[in-house]
């Protein structure tokens, strides 16, 4: 854990202010180690329970680009008694995915402009319409247990701001997560901590964020730098993050980033471009 003085609750985003929580938790610019929080962490069932309790409305974001073959998987392994409304966006899928998630019970919304980001904004918009809390983002292609989502639940209960699953944490299929994954990772987390001080392990898709957040740091990136953005604005603002580990397998079909070369160039000049981008620019 990261332990600094916290910051002046008056320098807060307005929207931020009504939401600070207990000082019994950690600073807002602090990350609690995961390998800390596991030992004590409650049951998937207890969990849920947990943040049902709360009273959280709370929406799951899934882009879904060509994932026919997986996202009924995907959106039938999701606990449902710990989400309310789970949101399928079909980002200009050439194949039946769009009547496939329908079929598995998935609220389905059309994003034909291609990339993550813009997928994951069309859902955002969708689930603030309809009184989300907080919204929880996940891959389409099955290669996250969706049946972890609770732990991430559990610790947005807590107080957190923004949680990340942490596959580096987690325990992961062999082979499921490429080299070149596992360096740009490691180079893009190094970067956030040496520039904002906050210690993450991975930018892994699968997270879950208040909407509070989400609203103050006005996501933009249309494609790869989605995540990195997301973790950026979150140290720059004095959010709670911490990471909890989550499983991690190889995914159903090909990845559309790492697993070609162009895709992983691609995707990793976008990350290091966001990064320096954040670097000079004030939110």
């Amino acid at each position: 854990m990261i332990d600094k003085t916290s910051p002046d609750v008056n320098a807060f985003p307005s929207e931020l202010k009504n939401a600070i929580i207990p000082s019994s938790l950690p600073a807002p610019n602090s990350i609690e180690a995961s390998s800390q929080r596991t030992e004590s962490r409650p049951s998937s069932r207890e969990s849920s329970s947990v943040a049902r309790r709360a009273g959280l409305r709370t929406a799951v974001v899934i882009p879904a680009f060509n994932e026919e073959p997986s996202i009924r998987h995907v959106v039938q392994a999701i606990p449902k008694t710990s989400v309310d409304e789970i949101i399928v966006i079909n980002n200009g899928s050439t194949d039946r995915t769009a009547e496939v998630a329908l079929d598995a019970g998935a609220t389905v919304l059309a994003e034909p402009r291609r990339g993550y980001g813009f997928a994951c904004l069309r859902g955002i918009e969708h689930a603030i319409e309809n009184g989300a809390e907080v919204i929880v983002f996940l891959d389409g292609d099955f290669s996250d247990y969706p049946e972890d989502l609770p732990t991430l639940l559990q610790a947005i209960d807590e107080g957190y701001d923004l949680v990340i699953g942490s596959r580096l944490l987690g325990t992961r299929e062999q082979g499921s997560l490429l080299p070149q994954a596992i360096f740009g990772n490691w180079l893009a987390t190094f970067l956030i901590r040496l520039f904002w001080g906050y210690r993450f392990t991975d930018l892994g898709p699968f997270r879950a964020v208040r909407v509070h957040a989400l609203k103050c740091m006005k996501m933009s990136d249309p494609t790869f730098g989605w995540t990195v953005e997301m973790q950026i604005k979150a140290a720059k603002l004095g959010l709670r993050c911490t990471e909890v580990p989550v499983r991690y397998r190889k995914r159903i079909g090909s990845s559309k980033v790492t697993g070609t070369v162009s895709g992983t160039v691609k995707a990793s000049a976008k990350i290091l471009f966001v990064i320096f981008k954040f670097l000079f620019k004030e939110l």
